[in-house]
């Protein structure tokens, strides 16, 4: 078993044994609970017997002193006792309720929501009724096993934070290693590229034939360089995002099929934002690619950059396949893709690169079946 495997099991120990340990505390709290109610209730229920035994206590003096021991001993139960003759009578009530009758029938009918009544008789008559709540022992233990509920979830919460953050950062800690690997092996052919231009030059070959070589080897260069620059806070400078996004899509537009129209719709005015250019070209071409792929290399891609106050909102529909609502958020998962090749990378550091590269925003506006998709990027302007 790897290192991996060993952190996981121990991860689900850990968890069972803390569901475990608080359903234990739980169990048992409960009990308590219900055996202190079932105390309590005795208790009242002996009071009524001490009640009538003191009414009649000079037929038996020495029940009389047990009656008041009883009574002394229900000091914290609240209680409210109505006689055969419909006499009210209360103990451990505040003052000001002990003194109002109609307080004091209003506060039956809630006593009779928490406890049952306990009806004592004295030679086979009814002889008086009492009405309890619960003591305030009773009221704090009661919340107790919901307390204990909410610091579960909480604990749990922490746990599954700790647990999501750790995946994240191992995801990002492989996709970043991926892409500076990347970089580095299309680094090594890349030189050498460079140095069979410079020899080619020197030779009777086409001019025109090395220009086109030199610039794919400076398409190279830009990728490598956007390559190394995951993992890593790149730095961002003041642009016109206007005539970023004209540049990079105009790139898209030169190398696909004629079979794909382009509606570019694009401010005539210079909109500043601080961008690092390289990447957000990436982010654009990824997006244009992605709505190729889904048309099939047949139909319309439409680009339209509009701006408020504050923002910079860009649009690229395309006229594609769609996406099912219940994946709009999954797209941007790594590894997740509905290609039958690729590894589902694109949407993901596209998002990292808008989301914390950039501090904005890219999401899926709107998606119809055999209609399109629509994505858009929110950009804070300066």
């Amino acid at each position: 078993m790897d290192f991996t495997s060993n952190k996981n099991a121990y991860r689900w120990v850990m968890i069972t044994a803390a569901v475990v340990f608080t359903s234990l505390i739980l169990w048992n709290t409960y009990d308590f609970f219900q055996k202190l109610k079932e105390n309590e209730r005795k208790n009242i229920q002996e009071f009524g017997i001490a009640i009538t035994d003191l009414e009649n206590q000079s037929k038996n003096a020495d029940l009389g002193e047990l009656g008041l021991t009883v009574i002394g001993n229900t000091s914290s139960i609240p209680m409210i006792q109505v006689s055969y003759k419909g006499e009210l009578s209360s103990n451990n009530l505040p003052e000001e309720i002990e003194n109002d009758s109609l307080a004091l029938l209003k506060l039956i009918e809630v006593y009779k929501l928490e406890n049952d009544p306990i009806i004592t008789k004295f030679e086979g008559k009814l002889f008086s009724t009492t009405y309890y709540g619960n003591s305030d022992v009773i009221n704090k233990i009661k919340y107790y096993p919901m307390a204990l509920v909410v610091i579960m979830l909480l604990f749990f919460s922490v746990i599954w934070f700790f647990y999501r953050s750790n995946k994240v950062g191992e995801q990002n800690k492989l996709w970043a290693g991926m892409a500076k690997e990347s970089a580095h092996q299309i680094g090594t052919p890349l030189s050498s590229l460079v140095g069979w231009t410079t020899i080619l030059r020197e030779t009777d070959i086409e001019p025109s034939y090395v220009d086109e070589m030199e610039k794919d080897i400076n398409r190279l260069k830009m990728i490598t360089d956007r390559f190394s620059k995951i993992g890593s806070i790149p730095k961002l400078t003041e642009v016109d995002i206007v005539h970023q996004t004209k540049q990079a899509v105009e790139y898209i537009a030169n190398r696909s099929s004629k079979l794909i129209r382009f509606d570019v719709d694009l401010p005539d005015q210079p909109i500043r934002v601080k961008l690092n250019e390289p990447l957000f070209e990436w982010v654009i071409e990824n997006l244009i690619k992605n709505g190729i792929d889904a048309m099939k290399g047949k139909g319309e891609i439409s680009i339209y950059l509009k701006a408020d106050v504050y923002n910079v909102f860009i649009k690229i529909k395309d006229t594609g396949k769609g996406i099912p609502k219940s994946q709009w958020n999954q797209v941007f998962k790594p590894g997740f893709t509905t290609k039958k090749r690729g590894w589902g990378l694109g949407l993901s550091l596209a998002q990292r690169i808008i989301k914390d590269y950039h501090k904005g925003k890219i999401r899926v506006m709107e998606s119809k079946k055999n209609e399109g998709t629509t994505f858009e990027i929110t950009l804070n302007k300066i």
